[in-house]
């Protein structure tokens, strides 16, 4: 977008209450420049125009008022709207909370039994630690330091497989980690051998009377090993709730990003031949009529996006509250 310059002197009046245009384009429009953009940063000040008769203060009527969500497509694990008549730092606070802040269910601790294929014991931890669960986190709680692991804090997974000696390589698949219901079946090593054996976790009862269906994984073909004749792997996993700022792991979201909706605005009116030409030249099908999403998010498969961004709004929610309840 370009204005032509002209001077102060010759521009007209503007009636009280209305900004010029070239201010009204810097409060609201983000500009292309050549070598960078410009007016990226909201004027955030309600007073800033005061002096011409323009209230700048966010008021919840015109917000309601103005703003709208335009969904262009919806998957089971992804989904593009557009954001109209909301400021970019908004948006973005929503990218970085659905990034950064949701909650999912991920594998923490691994217990090894046995493990005689080639990959080493925290490599394929960690590739467990990045398996999409298919358990829903509101239905849970988080485990602090203090707590004991039970049927509503901890979800807990075996795999044992092993490859028979004279057998071809056997390849080791998400969907051969089986969902333990009734808790931890490894018995932790007691000092004595009258001493009562105890389990790494303390269920009360049968988990599926929390989660109301089987919690499995998301995606039952994600590779985990490949054992050779003669090779095992035997362990328990033990899945908790936690959010993607203190493990990607816990990332509900492959990707989430937002863009700016673009407005190109000729000097002169471009028609007839010439507006078919341009058509031709842009490489990138700038000028044809379509719209243009704004916010994009897709989900690893822990929750649907919708869900997703909509506890993205909880959280933002919840933010606000407290730094009212704090300066109050």
């Amino acid at each position: 977008m370009t204005m032509p310059k002209v001077s102060a002197l010759d521009m007209e009046d503007v009636p009280k209450g209305k900004l010029p245009e070239h201010l009204e384009l810097q409060r609201t429009r983000v500009v292309c420049k050549a070598d960078a953009p410009i007016h990226t940063e909201g004027i955030q000040y309600s007073g800033a125009y005061a002096s011409m008769g323009v209230d700048n203060s966010l008021r919840m009527d015109n917000f309601c008022k103005n703003f709208k969500i335009e969904i262009k497509w919806l998957t089971e694990d992804e989904m593009e709207f557009d954001m109209i008549g909301i400021d970019a730092s908004i948006a973005n606070a929503f990218r970085r909370i659905l990034i950064a802040e949701v909650p999912t269910m991920a594998i923490e601790k691994v217990f090894m039994v046995d493990n005689t294929s080639v990959i080493a014991d925290e490599v394929l931890a960690h590739r467990l630690g990045l398996i999409p669960l298919d358990a829903d986190p509101r239905q849970f709680e988080y485990l602090s330091e203090n707590d004991v692991p039970n049927e509503r804090n901890t979800i807990v997974y075996e795999l044992k497989i092993s490859c028979k000696k004279g057998s071809p390589r056997l390849t080791v698949k998400s969907d051969q980690l089986k969902w333990l219901p009734d808790g931890s079946q490894l018995h932790k090593e007691t000092p004595s051998q009258s001493a009562e054996q105890k389990t790494y976790t303390s269920f009360s009862g049968n988990q599926l009377e929390v989660s109301k269906k089987p919690l499995g994984v998301k995606y039952k073909d994600i590779i985990l090993a490949k054992l050779g004749p003669g090779q095992a792997i035997e362990l328990e996993a033990h899945a908790v709730k936690g959010i993607g700022k203190d493990h990607a792991k816990w990332s509900p979201v492959a990707t989430a990003w937002y863009r700016m909706l673009p407005e190109v605005v000729f000097l002169k009116e471009v028609t007839g031949a010439d507006a078919e030409e341009l058509v031709k030249k842009c490489p990138v099908n700038v000028f044809d009529i379509e719209d243009l999403g704004n916010v994009t998010v897709e989900s690893t498969g822990a929750l649907p996006p919708e869900v997703l961004f909509t506890e993205a709004v909880k959280i933002l929610e919840e933010k606000c509250n407290r730094l009212i309840t704090e300066l109050s």
